[in-house]
């Protein structure tokens, strides 16, 4: 894409509004722009990277077995009177009428919906497990939104739902998607850590919360420092295998937020010189929550003894829109964001210091046409701008790699490959930068 083509409004000034690292990055590099307190459209820059967050969390969903649907964004209230919490859950619930005064909401999640779907359509316990997950936005109240996408009251989230015969198999669902939560964000170079959580107006009995270590968290975190230096991926895995041992590793040593921690628990499980207390982003959740939708909607299923049996359920959330933020939040420096390469919104920053020199564009054109055809996605600088303009938003950015051409370069037969995350600088031929950046 030539920047001279792309949309992205960049602001050169903190906007007053930002309060955070994220929302403040997010809105000068051009990714959102707000549209009312707490909801925001996205620009072509944050697209992309939220685009990429998806399609990592949609591969290792599928990696499970979870299949994927799309429930719409209006529910009827009928269903969440009819499981006893329509009027549970509160004023961040938005309740709207239709033209036929028939009571509707904005979906804050989607329980009752997908437990409606189950119970017209699987009578056995033949056709179990199942698991069904969709990405799609959501609405919620805020009462005081702040923080941009981290804390907004429309966000995208991926959120599924799990139905077994009984606990057990309950159990095992969601230990892959305990399992499948660690990879999915170790993918988007991220380290979370699994906390016993609260399940909140979910309910349930089993519950983990996934943080992420970044100073501007929302919560305190406490726990044994091991556990950041876990690999999610050092074991080959089987889904269909037994997780639990993984689940056990994870779960062996203290990790908890402010909510659920105990001072003198941590001090006697956990040694002086490996205790952390952090500030922490929590991006996804999981809950166990057995029957609790299904026996008061009627989700029955007809057992190996001809009985009829509520099914055991779970629920399963990522903030998709929220993890945008959150990973700005642990990957950045005074000059801009650092996108991990799986999530960057291109691969390449290609800078032409001379646009209009015959010889800088003709090996800027090269470097361009190699790039996308060997598939990476480039942001190609093509603007009569100055140097230092130039420098400046890319660091913005973030983009993992730049190429530099400038008339020097192209006597000498180089260009200037710059890496993001650490700032090293080496002078390559173009061959050579055109490898270096394809990894």
């Amino acid at each position: 894409m030539r920047m001279t083509e792309f949309f992205m409004p960049i602001l050169r000034e903190n906007p007053a509004e930002a309060q955070i690292v994220s929302h403040r990055l997010m809105l000068r590099a051009g990714m959102v722009r707000q549209a009312a307190a707490g909801i925001y459209s996205w620009l072509p820059m944050g697209l992309r990277v939220m685009d990429n967050i998806a399609a990592i969390v949609r591969e290792e969903q599928n990696a499970t077995g979870a299949q994927e649907v799309l429930m719409p964004t209006i529910q009827s209230a009928d269903l969440w009177i009819e499981s006893g919490r329509y009027e549970d859950y509160g004023k961040e619930m938005l309740r709207i009428t239709d033209r036929h005064e028939r009571p509707m909401l904005y979906g804050p999640t989607n329980e009752e919906l997908i437990t409606d779907i189950f119970r017209t359509s699987v009578k056995s316990y033949r056709q179990l497990p199942r698991n069904l997950y969709h990405i799609q936005w959501k609405f919620r109240d805020e009462v005081r939104p702040r923080f941009g996408v981290m804390r907004g009251r429309e966000f995208l989230m991926k959120d599924n739902y799990s139905f077994d015969l009984d606990f057990e198999g309950g159990k095992r669902s969601y230990n892959k998607m305990f399992v499948a939560y660690l990879r999915t964000f170790a993918r988007m170079g991220l380290k979370a850590i699994p906390m016993e959580a609260e399940s909140g107006p979910i309910g349930g009995d089993m519950s983990h919360e996934f943080l992420i270590l970044a100073e501007t968290g929302e919560s305190q975190v406490y726990c044994h420092r091991d556990l950041i230096e876990f690999d999610p991926n050092e074991a080959a895995l089987d889904y269909s295998g037994d997780l639990q041992p993984i689940v056990d590793r994870w779960t062996s040593l203290y990790a908890a937020t402010d909510e659920q921690h105990d001072a003198a628990r941590f001090e006697a499980e956990v040694p002086a010189d490996k205790r952390v207390e952090a500030r922490g982003i929590e991006v996804g959740h999981i809950f166990h929550f057995g029957t609790k939708y299904s026996k008061p909607l009627g989700a029955l299923v007809t057992g190996p003894d001809g009985e009829q049996v509520p099914v055991e359920m779970g629920s399963y959330g990522i903030g998709v829109s929220r993890l945008v933020g959150g990973i700005i939040e642990a990957s950045h420096d005074d000059d801009g964001i650092i996108w991990p390469e799986s999530v960057a919104p291109f691969r390449v920053g290609l800078i032409n210091l001379k646009a209009g020199d015959g010889a800088c564009d003709a090996v800027c054109e090269d470097l361009y046409a190699k790039l996308r055809g060997a598939g990476i996605e480039v942001l190609y600088d093509d603007t009569d701008e100055r140097a230092g303009g130039k420098f400046a938003t890319m660091d913005l950015i973030g983009l993992p790699w730049q190429l530099v051409v400038g008339p020097r370069g192209v006597k000498d037969g180089t260009v200037e490959v710059k890496r993001r995350l650490d700032g090293e600088r080496v002078t390559l031929s173009a061959e050579d930068a055109l490898g270096r950046v394809q990894g």
